[in-house]
């Protein structure tokens, strides 16, 4: 097994080369891939030293299996058919590919057979948001169809990388100091502050991120469930957390619900509200599972449930799905 990531240097990129390692995942052979300005530098996997090579259109893919590939999507689309045009399946974190027909858009503990079919040999990784949010839907929907659902996220700085994780520690320093916060990541200072937006807004009020929950949703869960969101970016540094409003075809119970989150995979149960016990990112940075806590009826409609779930974005958002959709390929015999 020979395997690549592509986007080294990133945020997502270096829980890439931690989670191959913590999984102890089968790669020979790893290859490291940059932009020019990354090229030449020297990461440690297993104790072996490995330089970065720029990456170019040439055939540097050829006898490598999988490619795991953190650039942004830009990158994506122009290096696309240099990494698949000798058999390499790529897995890609960026949003080029998601919603194309020809392409699967796969989390292992929802939809992972759908990884074994991939014309372009390209799979795709989700939106995190949607990630963590369909692991937890997935365990209701073994109950009965999810019919809607209303989801207002609270959107950790990780999600804009790892200068924007920095710029939130710098804000704060600078407050501190009684300096005025540099505000070069975001729209606005986010240290002791929300912004009700996550990327641009489409002309019909919903930004893209929002509109992704809705989209990326509905393939992935091969569903006609309707989902609005409203996105939020906070001074959180790690793992994303979301409030989910859902409406099933018939009334879940409390207790029914806890069960099905605590019997699903990848899910971790946090929920004792008598004794303060729910998820919170603070705790749960650089975890794997999806936490799911605060389970309660909805109070305005029968058939609703209200929850709330935490989960890392850099891992269960993108670096360890990739990795999982590369460990079922493995187990399937597709890879």
């Amino acid at each position: 097994m020979k395997a690549a990531i592509v986007g080294i240097s990133g945020a997502v990129g270096q829980e890439l080369l931690k989670v191959l390692t913590q999984r102890n995942f089968p790669a020979e052979e790893l290859v490291l891939f940059g932009s020019s300005r990354s090229a030449g530098r020297t990461y440690n996997f297993r104790g072996k030293d490995i330089v970065v090579k720029e990456l170019k259109d040439n055939d540097d893919f050829k006898g490598i299996d999988v490619a795991f590939v953190s650039a942004g999507g830009s990158t994506s689309k122009a290096f696309a058919q240099t990494i698949t045009r000798h058999g390499t399946v790529m897995i890609d974190n960026s949003s080029a590919f998601r919603m194309d027909s020809d392409v699967p858009l796969v989390v292992p503990e929802v939809n992972p057979e759908d990884a074994l079919t991939r014309p372009r040999g390209i799979i795709a990784n989700p939106n995190c948001t949607t990630i963590q949010m369909v692991v937890a839907l997935k365990a209701i929907e073994k109950l009965s169809h999810i019919k809607r659902v209303h989801v207002s996220t609270y959107q950790a700085a990780s999600g804009a990388g790892a200068l924007a994780m920095k710029e939130l520690v710098e804000q704060y320093a600078q407050i501190g100091r009684g300096d005025e916060a540099k505000v070069e990541k975001f729209a606005y200072q986010l240290a002791y502050n929300l912004i009700p937006q996550v990327d641009v807004f489409n002309d019909d009020g919903y930004t893209k991120e929002e509109a992704k929950m809705y989209n990326e949703t509905r393939k992935i869960m091969h569903s006609d469930i309707l989902v609005s969101a409203t996105c939020v970016r906070v001074p959180v540094l790690r793992a994303h957390s979301e409030s989910i409003w859902i409406e099933t075809e018939r009334p879940i119970e409390v207790s029914e619900a806890r069960e099905a989150f605590a019997a699903s995979e990848g899910i971790v149960l946090q929920d004792d509200p008598s004794n303060k016990v729910y998820p919170m990112p603070l705790f749960l940075s650089g975890s794997d599972p999806v936490y799911v806590g605060r389970i309660r009826k909805d109070v305005s409609n029968p058939n609703g449930l209200a929850f709330w779930i935490v989960g890392d974005q850099i891992r269960k958002g993108a670096a360890l799905n990739a990795v999982q959709i590369a460990e079922y390929l493995i187990e399937a015999k597709s890879l």
